[in-house]
């Protein structure tokens, strides 16, 4: 081996997840999204999922006349966008990996993902409080409104019900009777796109600051009993069991076909997400486990305790 590809060797070995894609950028996104689709099939149209990739955008901008823009600051377009990414690179790994995904399935896979949390969005004439208000039934206000609009996409009517299936797999409170499903395939992807939505939240690299914003999001949406932020951080470590409990029937095969695509779009053999959530709840203990210690004073990225000091009053 020479000296260029040791140097490139150790620069694909210290590659962090958020390093590969501006991900604070939608356009960029979708981009890397086109990108991943064209590696499944050179041929593949992605007319349909760029006309649903511009409707959420409109949507959680506020640029759509029905809907108010997005109110929440978890559930928000950057993670419809991570859930909209990671279910793209699972489906090109599932490729990888010998799956018979077909185009028109993938299609709808990606809309699901892109529809999966409307449910927190406001009509036009709600203006009160937040979408947080719908926190306990978003996931089946994100199902209708994929029928609502679906044929807007160019949706099958049997398209449109698969994905609302698929949405429902997001729901962590449900577990789903194989007869939701209209087949095998359509079960997969929905416990997929459960992965992707749950992954990547997870790794993304500022989740652990906006876990404040999903108290305040429980808070409105009267989910839990959390007396406070911090208690929330601390039962955080046990909802990442529970994470990967629930996506335990998958479980391998999400890792492998994460590590597929890593291995065939970036030359990294690793699944860069499980990578970041390791090292998310490494900090996590470790900050947890400091003696008389606010966990929150050690959560400093990109000023979003702050933001959230301020949007809640709170000094």
């Amino acid at each position: 081996m020479n000296q260029s590809q040791i140097f490139e060797r150790n620069i694909l070995k210290n590659i962090k997840l958020h390093d590969l894609v501006e991900i604070e950028e939608p356009e960029a996104v979708f981009e890397e999204v086109a990108i991943i689709l064209k590696l499944i099939s050179p041929d593949f149209d992605i007319k349909p999922v760029k006309s649903a990739f511009l409707m959420i955008l409109r949507v959680f901008n506020g640029n759509h006349p029905l809907y108010r823009a997005c109110t929440t600051h978890y559930h928000d377009l950057r993670h419809t966008t991570d859930a909209f990414l990671a279910t793209a690179r699972l489906c090109h790994g599932a490729v990888l990996c010998g799956e018979d995904f077909n185009e028109r399935r993938i299609v709808v896979g990606l809309a699901a993902a892109l529809f999966h949390d409307t449910g927190y969005i406001q009509d036009k004439d709600d203006t009160e409080g937040t979408g947080a208000k719908y926190t306990l039934y978003h996931v089946h206000r994100s199902k209708e409104f994929l029928r609502r609009h679906g044929a807007e996409l160019g949706l099958t009517p049997e398209e449109i019900a698969d994905g609302a299936a698929m949405i429902l797999c997001t729901d962590i409170k449900k577990d789903l009777p194989y007869s939701t499903f209209s087949c095998p395939m359509v079960e997969l992807f929905g416990r997929l796109l459960n992965a992707a939505d749950l992954m990547g939240q997870m790794a993304e690299r500022v989740y652990l600051e906006k876990l404040l914003f999903l108290y305040h999001e429980y808070k409105e949406g009267h989910v839990g009993d959390y007396d406070s932020e911090v208690e929330l951080i601390r039962q955080t470590p046990g909802f990442m069991d529970f994470m990967n409990e629930r996506l335990l029937p998958v479980s391998e095969r999400v890792n492998s076909y994460m590590t597929a695509h890593f291995k065939s779009r970036w030359g990294i053999a690793s699944n860069l997400y499980q990578v970041a959530i390791e090292r998310q709840r490494k900090y996590l203990e470790k900050i947890l486990t400091l003696p008389d210690a606010d966990p929150i004073q050690h959560l400093n990225r990109y000023g979003l305790v702050q933001k959230v000091r301020s949007m809640y009053g709170l000094g």
